[in-house]
């Protein structure tokens, strides 16, 4: 070794952040599998029920994203463990498109975004990191957030806490009657 020290910014020339969630490492290898479905263990939970549901029907349900891509990040499903769109019972669909409408509105309300991505990966091969459990991806975006998907992007950070975004979005959901 000839003695030179090695300049970090020779071979890493873009800084970059760093924010440490090892939690999060467990979910993304499935190295600690939960009990049952993730989506069904908060159908159980309920609405201030220790878990991320914010809003429960008879047959579906909205939940804030664990790990949200952006802040106030939610999820639209079926209270049913059902993976397949063709699956799902009228009643079910139609209340399930009647909470992502609501879902929007409220989103609309609390957080004033600029645009949303709404959507679903149906199937394991299309990107549904759950595929056994139908759900919809509300994400709020706003001018300039080129960083929403932490998957390709440098870092993410969020301006508030999931329980924050909880609570900020919790009196417009207890209003919604189904």
């Amino acid at each position: 070794m000839s003695g030179k020290s090695i300049n970090l910014e020779d071979i890493w020339p873009q800084e970059r952040d760093f924010i440490s969630r090892p939690e999060r490492y467990k979910y993304v290898r499935k190295i600690v599998k939960p009990e049952g479905c993730v989506f069904c263990n908060e159908a159980n939970l309920g609405p201030k029920g220790k878990g991320l549901c914010i809003f429960k029907s008879q047959q579906a349900m909205v939940v804030v994203n664990k790990y949200p891509y952006n802040t106030g990040h939610l999820l639209v499903l079926p209270i049913r463990h059902v993976g397949h769109l063709w699956d799902l019972q009228e009643v079910e669909y139609s209340e399930l498109m009647f909470l992502l409408k609501k879902s929007v509105e409220i989103i609309e309300k609390v957080y004033q975004p600029h645009g949303l991505n709404l959507g679903m990966n149906h199937g394991k091969v299309a990107g549904a990191g759950i595929p056994e459990h139908l759900h919809w991806h509300i994400i709020p975006r706003w001018n300039g957030d080129t960083n929403f998907f932490p998957l390709i992007a440098e870092t993410k950070v969020h301006p508030e806490t999931l329980e924050q975004s909880y609570e900020k979005l919790l009196p417009e959901f207890e209003k919604l009657e189904i």
